[in-house]
């Protein structure tokens, strides 16, 4: 794969709600998990809502990543009616749990049911609800740079756990909280867990061009496509943010059993608009993940690697090697210290 330039390839793996066996549901998202990582993709999400029941993406992930090693895991996050501290102590833990290979997946909660299921306040507009996700994402990442990475002394001896003078206090102030630190959960490794943003609705870009490591988009075209790429670096750029660093995956969902031409026309697809620029990637969403999503790690991903697009193994630990990403320097740690 020396000079052309990396695909990536993710996949939705949520199941359909339980019916009354959350365990075969963990015991299924654990089989699909495994073949997507035989596959070698990149990372897997797992969609989550307040509007349907169904268990927690976050705590089932943490439950899949000691019985993985290689694909990344990006539960979806919501951040409406939820606590900013917690949501990133959470995120935190489960890149400590995978050893490095977390994502988020940030999403806002705009409907009156959920808003009454907390009985907090009434749900506010889209752009307020995806302000506060961008505050969200800000914040959370202050905190997770809040430990310096040699922060942690575990010194049995004097009985000193940590140095106090490497812990910082994030001072936040937002439009709708405001948080002190530092957080409870010492720095990921990672640095920063990997921030995807479904960027399709035109509310969510602002947030994507800010803070997404990976942009989520839907288009018709290539050329729908690379419009929503170039819009989505354009921003990147003027919130002061290097364009190259932004990963945007087109999302498909489909049926492999009954779209025309099954996997092997998807695989043409991706080829041809990763080929020509509209995207770096491909985000598939299946129809029945147990049935869909094996048959796109062995025919859609083996297709792409045959023709020498997609890699034959993985290279590096972490989701950020992954992505060829680099590992943020904490903002508080001294000028000139090395990740």
């Amino acid at each position: 794969m020396t000079g052309v330039r990396p695909l990536h390839l993710a996949a939705e793996i949520a199941p359909a709600p339980p019916d009354g066996s959350g365990a075969r549901a963990v015991a299924d998202v654990l089989a699909t998990a495994r073949a997507a990582e035989d596959a070698r993709l990149d990372f897997l999400t797992h969609d989550d809502s307040f509007a349907r029941p169904g268990l927690d993406a976050l705590a089932v992930l943490a439950r899949i990543a000691p019985a993985t090693r290689s694909v990344g895991l990006v539960p979806t996050v919501t951040t409406t009616h939820t606590e900013p501290f917690h949501v990133q102590a959470a995120v935190a833990t489960l890149d400590w749990v995978s050893r490095g290979r977390a994502g988020w997946r940030i999403d806002v909660s705009p409907g009156e049911a959920e808003a009454r299921l907390f009985g907090r306040r009434p749900a506010p507009p889209a752009a307020a609800l995806w302000q506060e996700a961008s505050e969200t994402a800000e914040v959370s990442r202050r905190l997770w740079d809040s430990w310096e990475d040699d922060a942690e002394i575990r010194d049995v001896a004097t009985g000193r756990f940590i140095d106090r003078d490497k812990l910082h206090h994030v001072g936040f102030e937002g439009s709708a909280f405001s948080v002190k630190g530092p957080s409870i959960v010492p720095r990921p490794p990672q640095g920063n867990p990997v921030v995807v943003v479904d960027a399709t609705r035109p509310a969510a870009r602002e947030t994507a061009a800010r803070h997404a490591d990976v942009a989520l988009i839907r288009a018709a075209s290539p050329e729908e496509a690379a419009a929503l790429r170039a819009e989505l670096h354009r921003a990147a750029r003027a919130h002061g943010r290097d364009p190259g660093l932004l990963r945007v995956l087109l999302t498909v969902a489909a049926d492999l059993g009954t779209h025309p031409g099954g996997p092997a026309a998807l695989a043409a697809q991706v080829a041809g608009w990763h080929g020509g620029g509209a995207v770096d990637g491909l985000h598939f969403v299946p129809a029945v993940p147990g049935r869909d999503l094996p048959r796109f790690a062995a025919e859609v991903a083996g297709a792409l690697r045959d023709r020498g697009l997609f890699r034959t193994a993985y290279e590096g630990t972490t989701l950020r090697d992954r992505l060829g990403l680099p590992r943020p320097v904490s903002q508080y740690a001294p000028k000139g210290a090395d990740a």
